[in-house]
C-alpha cells in the first residue's frame, strides 16, 4: 500500500484554450486567433468565443502574447507634478482613453525635469515594457536644446514646446486666453489686469502671450501682469493688491483657482463683483459654477486632449510612423455671473 504521506497533492488546472474550444463549438487554432487579436475571425465566432472564454474563466496570456507579438498594450506617463488641476484631469482623460483601447498606464513622476531624470524616467518605462510614451510637461523642459528623446520610442507629448520633429497634443491656450480677454472687453471695460500663471509654466506663457496680443489687437497697451503661481493663495494675494488700487475693472485669471482667491478679496475688500469689478477663470473646473458668484471661465476639453493622445499614440505604435505636428484641442467660454458691463447693478 502506497504511503499516503508521501502522495502528490492533486494541482487543479486552470482553463485551457481546449475547454473554451469545446464550450464556443470550435477549433483550438480558432480560439488561439481570438486570444492574439486577428482579425480573420467571423464577428459572430469571435463573439461565440468570447462568450466561452467568459463561461469557463479563461484568460488570455499576456505575458506569452506579448513575447510572440513585440506589443505588451501598456503606455507609460512622464510628468513632473501631479499638484495642478490641469495635469491631474489630463491624466485622468489618458487613463480613460487608454482603458477603451485596452492598454495599462503606468505612471512616473519625476521631481525636477533635468535631462538625467528624462533619462532615468525613459530608462524605467523600457524595463517595465511599455509600447509608447506620454510626456505631460507643463515647464519649458524641452525648449532646451539638451533634451532629446530616443528615436525608437513612440512618444506624444502634452503642453510643451518640443519642437516641430514631435507629435503634440494640446489646448489651444492662445485661443482660451483671447476669449477671456475679448469677452471683458466686449463688456465695455476699458482694459483687462491678467493674473499670470508661474513663468515657467508653458501654458501659463501662452495665456498671457495671448491675453497681451489680444489687447495690442485693440489698441490698447497692456498693463503689467501679475504673477501668480496657480494657488489660490496667490489669488487671494494678488486680489488684495488689485482691490487697494481701486482703478481695475476687469480681470483674467490664468486659472479658476487664482480667480477663486481674488473673489475672497475682492469680497473682504467690499467690492462687489461683477457690479465693481468682473473676472474670468481658465480650466471650468467643476467647483467654479459654486462660486459666488458662478465664475465665467474658459472650459478645456480634456477628454479630447486625452482622446486625441492616445489615438495618436495608437496610431503611432501600430505604423512604427510618428506624425509629428501640433494638434489643438479647442477651448469655450462659459459665461456666467462673474462678468457684467462696468458699472452694472450687481443684484
Amino acid at each position: 500500500m502506497p504511503d499516503a504521506s508521501r502522495a502528490r497533492p492533486e494541482t487543479r488546472r486552470g482553463p485551457s484554450i481546449a475547454d473554451v474550444a469545446k464550450v464556443a463549438g470550435v477549433s483550438a487554432q480558432t480560439v488561439s486567433r481570438v486570444s492574439n487579436e486577428k482579425t480573420n475571425v467571423d464577428p459572430a465566432t469571435r463573439d461565440r468565443v468570447l462568450a466561452a472564454m467568459h463561461t469557463v474563466g479563461y484568460k488570455p496570456n499576456r505575458a506569452a502574447r506579448a513575447l510572440r507579438t513585440g506589443r505588451f498594450r501598456s503606455i507609460g506617463v512622464i510628468t513632473f507634478t501631479l499638484s495642478t488641476f490641469g495635469n491631474m484631469r489630463t491624466l485622468d482623460a489618458i487613463t480613460t482613453a487608454a482603458a477603451d483601447a485596452d492598454h495599462t498606464v503606468t505612471v512616473i513622476r519625476i521631481p525636477d525635469p533635468t535631462t538625467g531624470n528624462v533619462s532615468g524616467a525613459y530608462r524605467r518605462l523600457s524595463e517595465q515594457a511599455v509600447d509608447g510614451v506620454i510626456i505631460i510637461f507643463e515647464a519649458h523642459l524641452l525648449d532646451r536644446a539638451e533634451i532629446s528623446l530616443p528615436a525608437d520610442q513612440p512618444v506624444v507629448i502634452i503642453d510643451s514646446n518640443a519642437g516641430d520633429g514631435f507629435t503634440i497634443v494640446d489646448t489651444d491656450q492662445a485661443q482660451g486666453a483671447r476669449q477671456a480677454t475679448e469677452h471683458l472687453l466686449g463688456l465695455g471695460h476699458r482694459t483687462v489686469w491678467h493674473i499670470a500663471g508661474p513663468d515657467t509654466s508653458f501654458s501659463g506663457l501662452h495665456r498671457a502671450r495671448a491675453w497681451a496680443a489680444t489687447l495690442r489687437e485693440h489698441g490698447i497697451t497692456p498693463p503689467p501682469a501679475f504673477q501668480g503661481d496657480w494657488t489660490t493663495d496667490s489669488g487671494y494675494r494678488i486680489g488684495t493688491e488689485i482691490a487697494a488700487r481701486g482703478d481695475i475693472t476687469a480681470v483674467f485669471a490664468a486659472n479658476d483657482q487664482m480667480a477663486l482667491g481674488a473673489m475672497q478679496a475682492f469680497h473682504e475688500a467690499g467690492l462687489a463683483i461683477p457690479g465693481d469689478i468682473s473676472i474670468v477663470g481658465f480650466d471650468d473646473m467643476e467647483e467654479s459654477k459654486a462660486f459666488w458668484p458662478p465664475l465665467t471661465t474658459i472650459r478645456q476639453d480634456f477628454a479630447e486632449v486625452g482622446r486625441l493622445c492616445i489615438e495618436k499614440l495608437m496610431h503611432e505604435i501600430e505604423t512604427k510612423t510618428p506624425e509629428p505636428g501640433r494638434s489643438f484641442v479647442p477651448t469655450t467660454l462659459v459665461v456666467r455671473k462673474s462678468t457684467a458691463p462696468p458699472g452694472a447693478d450687481a443684484s
